[in-house]
């Protein structure tokens, strides 16, 4: 059997960083770590093809080649998604689909056409897709409750992918959430009983990562990386040794919740164990919000001086918020842009809520006829997909408002270099070679950042203090520095497509207005 993987594109977002790779000359952030596993799971005779479309397009050659197609996308990727569902159809070839986004919306792929629907875990469906082709079946949805032990499955086929062409190679430790953030789909999709790998197991995937020759970022893309604390600490034990043995080959990125300011042995081992950078979703400095989305977790210590904690220990934050919450006050984006000047936090995913489907949020506001047309969706520039308790218009205004404060060079600037001030200055002794892309990246920030904008003298100054107070932090600077190019030129794409939706929804109340009037005047 011979199959087609692919990845669908990723359209620019909050995380595709697309100005930034433009400027090192890589093709995109992270590769497809759910296709390279399914491909691991995949019988051992079957030739296997990935493209990841982000990095190339397939060819001709590709589709004549194969005899199916397994597509696996998330949210974000619809569109692509249903494109090449449609296409392979209409080339005659058998598609099945996976991952996240038909997980949620199976009826999304099943319209487009798909003939196989792979749901849920593949350590459990893929057996049953498999048996399915075996008995010669045309079509078929395999779905499974079961949430497999992680510990049996297999290492990820990182061998298939351009690894020249990544920012960040990713690896999974766990899957699950302790929590029950009433937006979330991470529970719904991957339970809250956090399973986690073996240590053994996941030193043999940095030994593969390195023996292939990677030198980069590993993101730990797990829900929640600290979800099973007593796992991760033993995972952290063992990959000390390693990281030292192998002189720090890999720079640490990953996600968690908020309570890691509640463990300081767990900072601790974090940070020795190579890790530079977590993501945790702060949401909203509103402790009623927080409340009102059973996000207890964020309320339990002081969110300011938890994130200084953090910080302090050597770990840079990236941090999630969220406006549009049921019962927010007026004034949130601007509570927001506070937080985040006081903590010095450079880069905030922000967004406007959207209720995704199947997740606690989604049922409530369905229950309440709150929900509007569309599935939701995490993209920033897209408008909020349910009735919010005050007017849209009002949230979507202070949100770009403060998306495009936020993301002005010269604050930005200012803000990272008080975070990486606030951090502990340890990193592990490396001999990573620095590669072209960086000189790249670094040769725009000193055009760009250096001497074309006002930021000139500051960018230069505050480089010199860093090298002189923090030289081991120096790297995770010019890099954070490098991911804001991103940010300045996505603010102004987020703003026209938030207020050309703003307008086409006034223009649409103005008209049922009017409609409303004239069928008065004729009464």
């Amino acid at each position: 059997m011979k199959a087609l993987l692919l990845w669908p594109i990723m359209p620019n977002s909050f995380w595709s960083y697309q100005e930034t790779l433009d400027l090192s000359g890589l093709r995109t952030t992270n590769p497809p770590l759910g296709l390279i596993t399914v491909a691991a799971l995949l019988p051992a005779d079957w030739e296997i093809r990935l493209v990841d479309r982000n990095v190339r397009l397939e060819t001709d050659d590709d589709w004549a080649w194969c005899d199916i197609v397994i597509i696996s996308a998330m949210i974000i990727q619809k569109q692509d998604f249903r494109e090449l569902i449609q296409k392979g159809i209409a080339l005659g070839k058998k598609v099945a689909v996976g991952g996240p986004f038909p997980t949620s919306v199976p009826e999304f792929a099943l319209e487009a056409g798909a003939n196989y629907l792979i749901l849920d875990e593949g350590e459990c469906t893929i057996p049953m897709f498999l048996a399915a082709l075996a008995r010669g079946d045309e079509r078929g949805i395999f779905r499974s409750t079961e949430k497999p032990d992680v510990t049996q499955t297999p290492i990820a086929r990182f061998d298939l992918l351009d690894l020249n062409a990544y920012l960040a190679i990713t690896v999974q430790f766990s899957r699950g959430c302790p929590f029950q953030c009433e937006f979330c789909d991470i529970i719904n999709l991957y339970g809250r009983k956090p399973r986690t790998k073996t240590p053994e197991q996941m030193l043999k995937e940095f030994q593969v990562l390195y023996d292939l020759g990677w030198r980069r970022y590993v993101f730990v893309v797990d829900d929640n990386f600290i979800g099973n604390k007593r796992n991760a600490k033993l995972f952290l034990r063992s990959l000390i040794p390693w990281m030292e043995e192998h002189n720090y080959p890999f720079i640490l990125i990953t996600e968690a919740s908020l309570n890691l300011a509640e463990d300081d042995e767990l900072i601790e081992l974090m940070v020795k164990a190579g890790f530079t950078m977590v993501f945790m979703g702060i949401e909203t400095p509103d402790t009623d919000s927080l409340l009102g989305i059973h996000k207890v977790q964020n309320t339990r210590q002081d969110l300011m001086e938890s994130c200084h904690k953090i910080a302090r220990a050597g770990l840079q934050i990236m941090s999630g918020f969220i406006m549009g919450f049921d019962n927010e006050r007026p004034g949130a984006g601007k509570r927001i842009r506070a937080f985040m000047e006081e903590t010095g936090i450079p880069q905030g995913h922000f967004s406007l809520l959207q209720a995704l489907q199947n997740t606690a949020m989604w049922n409530r506001l369905q229950q309440e006829g709150r929900l509007l047309d569309g599935f939701g969706t995490v993209h920033q520039g897209s408008i909020m997909n349910f009735v919010p308790t005050r007017p849209v218009e009002e949230i979507t205004e202070e949100y770009i408002d403060a998306f495009w404060h936020i993301y002005e060079p010269m604050p930005y600037l200012k803000r990272t270099f008080r975070h990486m001030m606030m951090m502990k200055g340890w990193r592990g002794k490396t001999n990573r070679p620095i590669t072209w892309h960086e000189i790249r990246l670094f040769a725009a920030l000193c055009w760009r950042q250096g001497v074309v904008r006002s930021t000139r003298f500051r960018y230069w100054w505050q480089l010199i203090a860093i090298a002189l107070a923090k030289p081991r932090l120096v790297y995770d600077y010019l890099t954070a520095l490098g991911i804001g190019e991103h940010f300045f030129t996505y603010r102004h794409e987020v703003k026209a497509q938030l207020q050309a939706q703003l307008d086409a929804l006034r223009h649409a109340k103005e008209e049922q207005q009017e409609e409303k009037s004239y069928q008065l005047e004729t009464v």
